[in-house]
């Protein structure tokens, strides 16, 4: 994912605040806990003694001195933990408080990019402050099934629209759960107003909560992107090119909402196809059913997306309107 100075220098600025907070974090509970401890300061400051004591005596040619400083360190070691044990505390006590304590918020690990870093990216060049504010409301625990009936039934599988919604949550549960192990995509269709776009957001809240790279896009804001890449070298949607290919989820919402034309239609498969290849998985939400989808889009874009994606329908009466009632109140 490429950043320009200015990014890359904003990111590296969050890293090093994270590292002077940790450290400290760390020097307040040491402050605390030799105040209380005494030993734990003796203890300290014999560590620091026994490892110049012994380095000269290495460079001195001492072959044991090595194997008598892990040996007297293996004894503060465990001094300390049982001093700390009995205050309750483990040993892990005396580290810093990483916040990715995969690369111990140095944003690298072994010279490659953290998770941690990618995210930072992708939060900085889209400014997702949009989707993160959704999020909050829109998020598994604010998903009810009682805007969906029990009476309203699809005849083609027999199934109320409050089962059909169950089943596409236990669906969407899955995905999540096989995000990291398993490749593949989701197609949500249905009317308008019937969840898909919140469902995608539960989905997102929960891979974003586990340091996935996602990106949320509408149709519209997706192929404007696109077509300012192909047709005006915009150097911003050049960047934002490649976190669509790279992003461990693309989200497009409301495909068909956009104006459809011969480019959109090749650039969806371009885009589709890409993200195929490269094993990146595409959630789709559009109001378009089955007929209306392969009028609108080419062959081989209908031919992708149903060979590719698992199908997830949501039908029954309009939520935004249903809440817009009982906001409103009886008469």
């Amino acid at each position: 994912m490429s950043l320009s100075n200015l990014q890359y220098d904003e990111i590296q600025r969050q890293y090093d605040a994270r590292q002077l907070r940790n450290q400290r974090i760390l020097q307040e509970r040491k402050a605390q806990i030799f105040l209380r401890y005494p030993r734990l300061t003796e203890l300290e400051a014999l560590t620091a003694a026994a490892s110049v004591r012994h380095a000269r005596h290495l460079l001195d040619g001492d072959e044991t001195a090595l194997s008598r400083l892990k040996q007297e360190l293996s004894q503060y070691r465990a001094e300390r933990a049982s001093i700390l044990a009995s205050a309750g505390l483990d040993e892990h006590y005396f580290e810093p408080p990483y916040t990715c304590p995969d690369c111990k918020d140095t944003g690298y690990i072994e010279n490659k990019r953290c998770h941690c870093f990618e995210q930072a990216a992708i939060d900085l060049v889209y400014t997702q402050s949009n989707i993160r504010t959704i999020l909050q409301e829109e998020n598994f625990s604010h998903f009810s099934f009682e805007y969906y009936s029990e009476a309203k039934i699809n005849d083609a599988t027999g199934l109320s629209s409050r089962e059909t919604a169950k089943n596409a949550v236990i669906e969407s549960l899955a995905f999540i759960k096989k995000f990291d192990t398993e490749f593949y995509n989701l197609f949500l269709y249905g009317d308008t107003g019937t969840g898909k776009t919140f469902l995608s957001n539960c989905i997102a809240k929960e891979l974003l909560d586990t340091g996935h790279s996602v990106i949320y896009f509408t149709a519209f804001q997706l192929f404007d992107i696109l077509e300012k890449h192909k047709f005006q070298k915009d150097l911003e949607a050049a960047a934002s090119m490649q976190h669509i290919f790279d992003c461990d989820l693309l989200i497009i919402d409301d495909l068909g909402t956009e104006l459809a034309n011969t480019f959109t239609i090749s650039q969806l498969f371009l885009c589709l196809n890409e993200r195929i290849l490269r094993k990146k998985s595409v959630i789709i939400s559009t109001n378009l059913g089955f007929d209306q989808l392969s009028a609108v889009y080419s062959e081989r874009v209908f031919s992708r997306i149903v060979s590719s994606y698992t199908m997830i329908k949501l039908f029954g009466d309009d939520i935004r309107l249903q809440k817009r009632k009982l906001s409103n109140g009886p008469g």
